[in-house]
């Protein structure tokens, strides 16, 4: 069965094309199964849309679900659809996401880290620029850290690109810490999938998020994964998908997971 679990559409501002674009890109390139999962809104915010080109309003939330399930009729017979977002990670306010999360019929949630010391995006270039040795090893363990404590949350079904503070800093894949198989190790305990997430190809890291290596560990301890291409573009739908399928088998994998009505089912690979 192919499918991809992540994609976006122009309602959160930095992406191309409409839902239906990408749905039908899906249906073009031979998936039987398509996960819409657009940025969450900012919950927190006093305004409306506090990013503009981040995510979606939190007016628009209710608009994003009713297009989901629209979409999810009409192609019904050329395609699944399903409906799922990725939510950032914000310690302290995973209770008011669940709260909102709760009130739709979700197939999925991603939970994903894009900002750490507050507000500070893994995305910014500048972010990371003239940093010691030591400034990069503690906001790598910054950043793990926040992983941990997202998959210890239990609020996500799949953790989002879980290596990506190296998409704009390459240098982050060098840096050497025990965090990284300690985190492992947790998401294992934790029972949460990691994705397979392909887009790292269109930043200055290059390759999937996580990297082979990880992912080689990841088998070791156990991690369960699943694939998300993570599309800001229709034609980036399941791209490379039969070469994340053989990277997997190569490394000792025999399934990965896809998600309907925040029930886990895992599928040969």
């Amino acid at each position: 069965m192919k499918f991809d679990l992540h994609t976006h559409h122009d309602r959160c501002g930095h992406a191309i094309g409409s839902m239906e674009d990408y749905i039908k890109a899906a249906v073009s390139y031979g998936l039987q199964a398509i996960g819409v999962s657009d940025h969450s809104p900012f919950f927190a915010s006093q305004e409306d849309r506090a990013k503009p080109r981040i995510a979606m309003a939190k007016s628009e939330f209710s608009n994003y679900v009713q297009e989901v399930l629209k979409l999810k009729e009409i192609y019904q017979d050329q395609i699944e659809v399903l409906l799922g977002v990725e939510s950032d990670f914000f310690p302290g306010q995973i209770g008011l996401y669940q709260r909102q999360f709760e009130k739709y019929p979700f197939d999925y949630i991603i939970g994903s880290v894009h900002y750490t010391g507050g507000m500070r995006s893994i995305f910014l270039k500048e972010n990371w620029e003239g940093l010691s040795e030591t400034d990069y090893l503690r906001e790598k363990e910054a950043y793990y850290s926040l992983v941990q404590e997202a998959a210890k949350s239990k609020a996500f079904d799949i953790l989002g690109h879980i290596d990506a503070i190296k998409a704009r800093c390459p240098h982050f894949s060098q840096v050497k810490t025990d965090i990284v198989d300690q985190t492992l190790k947790m998401i294992a305990d934790c029972d949460t999938v990691i994705e397979v997430n392909t887009s790292g190809k269109t930043k200055d890291c290059g390759g999937w998020y996580p990297a082979g290596e990880i992912l080689e560990r990841a088998c070791f301890y156990g991690v369960k994964v699943t694939f998300g291409s993570d599309a800001h573009e229709p034609e980036r739908v399941a791209d490379d998908w039969e070469k994340v399928r053989q990277f997997l088998k190569n490394v000792g994998y025999k399934e990965w997971a896809i998600f309907r009505k925040r029930k886990r089912k895992f599928l040969p690979l």
